[in-house]
């Protein structure tokens, strides 16, 4: 078996296809050990492809995106998508089957402080039609954070990433009302990244093969299967919780089968950090992405 090194931005359910590779067994059937590990807050993943310590990370586009032009992340390329599609969920105190976003007008809600998850927050208030000065924001830091200050009583709503807001029902806390990602529209919403030396390497071609099985795997095996395979990595969350995050993010679409990063899922990319004002150069395709390795 060859060692093969996975770095997280951020370990979630919501990054399950990558978990799947290990859980479900897919790696080892290309002769692959996994070792894995999640970057220090407020360190980005990319770092561990600079410093070799890991061969690919899961990332997100718009880490591409910094400065005036790519040069900190030269020879690192994103080749295949996690995510296609935002995979927040919006949680209420009760449930509210007739939610709609204006209800978040002049009511406190519990956010991330920035990032990825605030932009694309913004972006589906957009789309709602919204005006996004007149929630009460409340911005307690990071995950845990949020999900401590919404229990703790903050905010009469909160965003937050599977499975945090699955475990909030299986508490009786609160009740999902809607998800941001139908509202933001598909886009490149998280990836994973690797130096082009590592891409033209036998072990990612081997890691290709095993990761486009995977995908296959999330569509087609029903949610309590994959969630049971997972259950280790999630010793804090309950299997029902586990199953009903897995269960919502196959409903919603956000594991598309194929592995590649399309090009209009870049572009929609592209349009959300440009609405946000967080772009300053409108990148060219090859400049951040490239395709997976071939599969043979």
């Amino acid at each position: 078996m060859t060692k093969i090194s996975i770095q997280f931005t951020l370990f979630s359910a919501f990054y399950s296809p990558l978990i799947s590779t290990i859980s479900g067994g897919f790696l080892k059937e290309e002769g692959l050990e996994p070792e894995w590990s999640v970057a220090k807050p407020g360190v980005s993943a990319l770092s561990a492809l600079k410093d070799g310590s890991a061969h690919l990370v899961q990332s997100a586009l718009s880490q591409g995106f910094g400065g005036s032009s790519n040069q900190d992340n030269d020879g690192i390329k994103h080749f295949a998508q996690v995510n296609e599609m935002d995979g927040f969920f919006i949680t209420g105190r009760e449930a509210d089957p007739d939610f709609s976003w204006d209800k978040l007008e002049g009511s406190g809600v519990v956010l991330f402080g920035g990032g990825q998850p605030l932009v694309m927050f913004k972006y589906a208030c957009h789309k709602a039609g919204i005006d996004f000065s007149k929630i009460n924001a409340i911005h307690p830091g990071n995950a845990a954070d949020i999900d401590k200050a919404f229990r703790d009583g903050q905010g009469a709503y909160v965003q937050q990433q599977g499975p945090f807001p699955q475990k909030l029902e299986v508490d009786g806390v609160g009740s999902i009302v809607t998800a941001v990602g139908p509202m933001v529209g598909p886009c490149g919403f998280s990836s994973l990244a690797a130096t082009e030396e590592w891409l033209a390497s036998d072990m990612a071609k081997a890691f290709a093969r095993a990761y486009t099985k995977t995908r296959a795997y999330m569509n087609e095996t029903p949610a309590a299967e994959i969630a049971a395979a997972e259950k280790s990595y999630f010793p804090k969350i309950e299997l029902a919780a586990l199953t009903n995050c897995i269960e919502a993010y196959q409903k919603l679409g956000c594991w598309t089968p194929h592995i590649e990063i399309t090009r209009e899922a870049f572009e929609a990319t592209l349009d959300i950090y440009e609405y946000a004002g967080g772009l300053q150069n409108r990148f060219a395709y090859d400049e951040v992405c490239a395709q997976p390795p071939a599969l043979s």
